[in-house]
């Protein structure tokens, strides 16, 4: 079987990806949630390759990348709508709060300079006010790793963040909805066991 350069770069990555995962996955501390949720997630690097595929493929085909297609992928929540909706759409389905973990997608409340909101995946908690992220489309068909987010809300609760989208600038803060948690609840985690 022959395989392509492109390919074979992918399979690599995947590979590397899911080694640093199992390296690293003893060491992760989480943030604990705001929500009496089953045990916390953990960010998954195989859908973050996966996710990364994806976009990579579309921008070689000329498609316009978004940042809700990378999050369901790249999470494994499959929810659909707009981004600021997802967080309402995920009552009953998935755990939702106010706290960050990583592999949880963060969502962004829609506003005025993104008003059909935004979504990103927590690939790493910093500390109680600091997360990494990583997401698609803040800047426009291109895909962010490693964004510092900062929780900039005066009660600490993660109802407002400014994104240091440019090394050291932190933009203007924006409202936060709140967390996703890649963890179906009752009803919805038994129907999916079941088929």
């Amino acid at each position: 079987m022959t395989f392509t350069s492109q390919t074979r770069g992918f399979a690599r990555a995947l590979f590397l990806c899911a080694s640093f995962g199992l390296l690293t996955a003893c060491g992760d501390t989480l943030t604990k949630s705001t929500m009496s949720a089953p045990a916390p997630s953990s960010f998954n690097p195989m859908l973050q390759a996966k996710a990364i595929a994806e976009v990579k493929a579309k921008q070689a085909r000329g498609t316009r990348v978004w940042c809700v297609p990378f999050a369901r992928t790249a999470s494994g929540i499959d929810l659909q709508g707009n981004a600021g909706t997802w967080f309402a759409a995920a009552k009953g389905k998935y755990y939702r709060g106010k706290a960050p973990e990583a592999g949880a997608v963060m969502v962004f409340a829609p506003h005025s300079s993104s008003r059909l909101g935004h979504v990103a995946v927590v690939s790493e908690v910093i500390s109680d006010r600091k997360v990494l992220i990583d997401h698609a489309n803040w800047h426009r068909n291109q895909i962010s790793l490693k964004m510092p987010v900062i929780d900039v809300s005066e009660k600490g609760d993660w109802s407002r963040v400014q994104v240091e989208a440019t090394p050291g600038v932190l933009g203007n803060p924006r409202p936060l909805h709140g967390f996703v948690y890649p963890r179906k609840i009752g009803a919805a985690a038994a129907a999916e066991a079941a088929s």
